[in-house]
């Protein structure tokens, strides 16, 4: 058998990419630019032709500037930036506190319950774990909580936004695999929320067999009346879990499309820094340009991954990996398995937007092969995938050597905090999340469920 080397610059483009991706370079220059080197490769192996570029710009224009699934996001951003900027989510974690006082593990509850709720009002990873570092880890210190339980609740907490609708990942994916973002949204509500029950019925657990490791607030905090009680709970809680519901309760009940959703998450959150006196010229500046820089990063990464794909596609990517996976003779579900293994061996040293733009595209006409017979049906298979993947790449976050939250929460955290107590804080939530994971895989109504029913 001869060997060209042309048949194989597929293979080679993503060795190049894993090599270029650990320079520090910004990742959608990197993927750009593997993108048009290896054109000029396969154009002097005569395998690619130089006109074929002029199918990169178009590819871009109609699959991302003017594609109005993605305009949701920028809103999405700004919606959980305002949020963050106006102190809502500080007003939010202190009413917490206060509710939950006398409950064991009362503050790392607290800690849990305020991720989940602003993983139901925004998707960014990034500004919710430094959010909640920065608010809650000096209290939980302070407090005696042992740091790795501390850290680690938060680093965990803080990732619910990559899968809890609406979550920017999910209206990527719903592009990616041309499915409608609301099906997949509703098919995430019960996996996420299922694996913030895990995470707090986990700490109740450690917490009352070993109270000290995360002793109780004093009785006098918070208001010493019940109508003092009330006042902090209609102020602080009520508002965000009523922007929660205008946001998710549109989408779930067809009042309007993710897009239009986001839309009315941007405005809520506007109102609510109005509400809370908060709202000024200068935070408003501030959270848009933040906005405006976050999705500036995104949707060049986006520019970036279509060069790659499309380059990759037309050397034969898409032929050399389906050719490997059918040459395993592993059947669905060992594929399915091989899959899950690879996304979680990426997730330990590339962010998940990195491994969806490049994996999914590629993993794509894979999934469309897959047959679970009853186990799944055909039309439901690829949301059943989908909801798997985004569990699977939560994991990405939290996973040494490279797991984003963690390096986010160390940049922020006191000095004392070592990055080894921050790892050791992890393991159980990681177990947690491969735990979900290995629920959604045995019962797909897990996610699959809710859309029967709501959307049917």
């Amino acid at each position: 058998m001869e060997f060209y080397i042309e048949d194989y610059l597929p293979l080679f483009m993503f060795g190049a990419l894993a090599l270029l991706l650990f320079s520090g370079y910004p990742v959608a220059f990197v993927l750009g630019g593997i993108g048009l080197a290896f054109g000029f490769i396969g154009m002097a192996f005569d395998v690619f032709s130089f006109i074929q570029f002029f199918n990169v710009a178009p590819r871009i224009w109609g699959g991302i500037a003017e594609n109005l699934v993605l305009t949701a996001i920028p809103m999405f951003i700004f919606m959980g930036t305002m949020l963050e900027r106006s102190g809502v989510a500080s007003d939010l974690l202190h009413c917490l506190q206060v509710l939950l006082r006398r409950v064991p593990g009362g503050l790392a509850l607290s800690v849990t319950l305020m991720g989940t709720i602003m993983a139901a009002t925004t998707g960014i990873i990034g500004a919710s774990v430094v959010m909640m570092t920065l608010l809650a880890l000096p209290v939980m210190l302070k407090q005696s909580y042992n740091t790795p339980l501390a850290t680690g609740t938060i680093a965990a907490s803080g990732t619910l936004g990559i899968l809890i609708p609406p979550s920017i990942m999910l209206v990527i994916m719903a592009d990616l695999l041309s499915r409608s973002v609301g099906n997949l949204f509703v098919a995430a509500i019960i996996p996420g929320f299922m694996l913030a029950a895990f995470y707090m019925f986990f700490i109740l657990v450690l917490c009352g067999f070993k109270p000290k490791l995360a002793p109780p607030l004093s009785a006098d905090e918070g208001p010493d009346s019940a109508m003092g009680l009330i006042i902090l709970v209609s102020r602080s809680f009520v508002p965000p879990l009523f922007l929660v519901f205008l946001v998710l309760g549109s989408i779930v009940f067809g009042w309007a499309t993710p897009t239009e959703a986001a839309g009315v998450g941007g405005a809520g959150a506007i109102l609510l820094a109005f509400l809370n006196r908060r709202l000024s010229f200068t935070v408003l500046k501030d959270v848009i340009e933040r906005s405006a820089l976050t999705g500036g990063m995104l949707f060049g990464i986006f520019i970036g991954a279509t060069c790659f794909s499309y380059v990759f596609r037309s050397l034969g990517g898409d032929d050399i990996i389906i050719e490997l996976v059918e040459s395993l003779g592993f059947g669905s579900w060992g594929l399915l398995f091989v899959l899950m293994a690879i996304v979680f061996f990426l997730g330990f040293f590339f962010d998940w937007i990195e491994i969806t733009l490049i994996v999914l595209p590629v993993f794509s006409p894979i999934i469309a092969e897959l047959d679970f017979g009853d186990h799944v049906p055909p039309g439901e298979m690829v949301y059943w995938f989908a909801i798997l993947l985004a569990v699977n790449l939560q994991t990405s976050f939290l996973t040494p050597p490279f797991g984003f939250a963690l390096f986010y929460m160390k940049g922020v955290a006191p000095p004392e905090v070592k990055i080894q107590q921050i790892y050791k804080g992890i393991i159980p939530f990681v177990l947690l999340q491969l735990t979900g994971l290995g629920l959604v895989i045995a019962f797909p109504d897990i996610a699959l469920w809710l859309p029967r029913v709501l959307l049917n």
